[in-house]
């Protein structure tokens, strides 16, 4: 029999993700050819939680937000460069800048096996947590919302990326062989998207509001995180009117503002702020173990006085530089340079390049790290201030000219700017396309923005980047899952 995925292999293990602070009886098996007849998982309903905590636990996993998806999502984009010495590739960094990538370059493998092992995890959540006789039924549709909501998280990664991806939505066997093989051969799109969006409706109406969670809970996916992610994948689909919906569910439950600073949205002292839908958990308690390499990756290649050097990767542009409008205060909020002293007293003395990501900014001096490399700051991943832009965004492809320049307004007024003067649809919609750029630059949404906005080939050709329409809209899949599909697989065109 041929490799099964690795992945999957993962899905089929019943205790692979929630073995973590499990009772030392579980790793003492009954002796051989001892009949079990009850499986002691399920007999601690403590154990539910953990099958879930394992499928956030991910997130903070080098694979998954780290090196591989910073290239895939933000090098390739025209608001940021590869970074660091010309002769320090990362791997395949300098590929992901030129867009020279192909189905062996490690960032694209990355990428791929750690969204899957993601959604194996929470295969193995959705499943189980039903099996915990005798469980609080409103917390047991709670975890399977959270469950929900990080598989689509996760698959919503995977279509952006790569298109048709194979849709592995349950747990299988180890008889189910030649069913792992079919399912593994790839579906649709529109399968995955449909899947996604099944999920987070299903979230939205087991999960509380933010509000609902008392502090040890803040992180956990909430009925707000649920709709905004909804609403993103609907405008991702052009799906308008469901788009707006979404966005006004968030909007009308009063959970949500936009932060006063934008400056500080960043800095742990705000995380779990009145604008944070949706961050990724840097600090894992006494385990001692952070988001590795999220911060030091993109840290300043030179020398810092009180504060942390890096590798220099993923710098802002010149390009991103001059897209903002005189006065608006997300530039200096967003990248940093030589010479500069930071909020936190540090100053980078010299550098290897011009300017550094100062989103991804840890300080020595005043926020928790457990070291250097491993930082116990989040990552945001969504925020009000994008729901406002969907919803301008959606009202003004239906025609909606007044809620959408009230919605763009908003977010301009934060930043310092006067209201838009962009009165025609087409006009608007450039207007809410830059205004998605400045606001969520080094964010890695702006290369596949520019994908679903149709314009990704002009934009990135006229950057200096070698981009192919019908090729360069999603990655290659990779070579090595091809070669476990036994072919199955099909590559995508143009690789």
């Amino acid at each position: 029999m041929k490799n099964i995925p690795f992945f999957i292999v993962i899905a089929l293990l019943a205790l692979t993700a929630a073995s973590t602070g499990c009772k030392k009886d579980w790793l003492n098996p009954a002796p051989e050819n001892t009949l079990i007849q009850t499986d002691s998982t399920f007999l601690d309903k403590d154990n539910a939680e953990k099958f879930v905590n394992s499928c956030y636990s991910w997130t903070i996993q080098w694979g998954q937000h780290v090196f591989s998806w910073i290239g895939m999502s933000s090098i390739t984009s025209d608001d940021a460069d590869k970074g660091s010495d010309p002769g320090d590739l990362g791997a395949d960094k300098d590929q992901m800048d030129a867009l020279t990538y192909t189905p062996t370059s490690l960032s694209v493998l990355e990428v791929w096996e750690a969204n899957y092992t993601g959604i194996g995890r929470c295969n193995q959540a959705i499943e189980n947590i039903p099996k915990f006789e005798g469980m609080d039924a409103n917390l047991a549709s709670r975890l399977i919302g959270e469950a929900k909501f990080l598989r689509a998280y996760y698959y919503f990664n995977l279509v952006r990326c790569y298109g048709n991806v194979p849709k592995i939505a349950r747990v299988y066997t180890g008889e189910e062989a030649a069913q792992i093989y079919e399912d593994y051969s790839g579906s649709p799109k529109e399968e995955i998207y449909a899947l996604i969006e099944a999920d987070l409706i299903d979230a939205a109406a087991r999960l509380p509001l933010k509000s609902a969670y008392p502090a040890k809970d803040l992180g956990r996916a909430t009925k707000g995180a649920a709709q905004g992610l909804l609403a993103k994948v609907y405008m991702y689909q052009k799906k308008w009117n469901d788009c707006l919906l979404a966005c006004n569910d968030v909007i009308s439950s009063g959970e949500y503002q936009l932060q006063g600073d934008y400056a500080t949205l960043w800095r742990q002292s705000t995380e779990h702020g009145p604008e944070s839908l949706f961050e990724v958990e840097g600090q894992n308690g006494a385990e001692g173990w952070g988001i590795g390499g999220y911060f030091v990756t993109q840290g300043p290649r030179g020398q810092v006085t009180n504060g942390f050097n890096g590798w220099g990767f993923n710098t802002p542009s010149d390009d991103l530089e001059a897209a903002y409008e005189a006065d608006d205060v997300r530039k200096a909020a967003t990248m940093y340079s030589v010479g500069q002293t930071l909020w936190d007293g540090a100053v980078l003395v010299s550098a290897s390049n011009p300017r550094y990501n100062y989103k991804a900014y840890v300080s020595q001096t005043q926020e928790a790290n457990y070291d250097s490399w491993s930082s116990g700051k989040n990552i945001r991943i969504l925020r009000y201030a994008e729901v406002l832009l969907m919803k301008a965004e959606a009202a003004n492809e239906l025609g909606n000219s007044g809620e959408a320049i009230s919605a763009l307004n908003q977010v301009r007024t934060r930043a310092g700017l006067g209201n838009t003067t962009a009165s025609t649809q087409t006009d608007l919609r450039n207007a809410i396309w830059k205004e998605r750029r400045v606001e969520l630059a080094m964010e890695h949404d702006r290369f596949f923005d520019l994908v679903r906005q149709g314009r990704a080939g002009e934009v990135l050709r006229a950057h200096g980047k070698n981009f192919v329409d019908g090729k360069h809209e999603v990655f290659p899949i990779p070579q090595k899952h091809i070669d476990i599909s036994a072919g199955r697989l099909k590559q995508n065109a143009g690789y």
